[in-house]
């Protein structure tokens, strides 16, 4: 998957992270905090903070000691939580790092690294089957206002 973008929840002001699968068929939305957020879209975007981010800290520490982030994944969904981990390969051996998936996200557009999604937990999510006929950002925006962000989201 992809982040197709970000949102704002109307309901809870909550930063929302739009994840697309590559064929354009599905969308998962995954609630995120402000600062993570935030961190998501500068990077999107190409802004550079004057000074590292947290998140660039952890790209330059991987990148310095030798590691690779080799993907992030979306594990699990566990009453209303995401989990996920960093896959990471560090002198030709895999590490996998337990991670919030919105630091995951953060770090997967620094290191240009694929997001994938377990099976389970896009059967599990709710989802919006979208093609490129109707997905519209005024559909997804309905969509996304019909949502509970208690029944599915990140949890702060």
């Amino acid at each position: 998957m992809a982040i197709k973008g970000l949102m704002i929840d109307p309901g809870t002001n909550m930063p929302i992270v739009i994840l697309r699968d590559l064929d354009n068929q599905r969308a998962l939305p995954i609630w995120v905090g402000p600062a993570e957020a935030n961190a998501i879209a500068l990077q999107t975007e190409n802004v550079a903070p004057p000074r590292p981010m947290t998140h660039d800290l952890l790209r330059n520490l991987l990148t310095e000691l030798g590691a690779q982030l080799v993907r992030v994944v979306i594990a699990d969904l566990k009453e209303s939580t995401f989990f996920a981990y960093l896959e990471l390969r560090h002198r030709g051996e895999p590490l996998f790092i337990d991670a919030r998936p919105s630091d995951a996200l953060a770090l997967s557009v620094r290191m240009r690294a694929p997001v994938f999604v377990d099976a389970r937990v896009l059967e599990s999510a709710k989802l919006v089957e979208v093609s490129s006929e109707n997905l519209d950002r005024d559909r997804l925006q309905r969509w996304l206002e019909s949502l509970d962000p208690d029944e599915l989201g990140y949890k702060m």
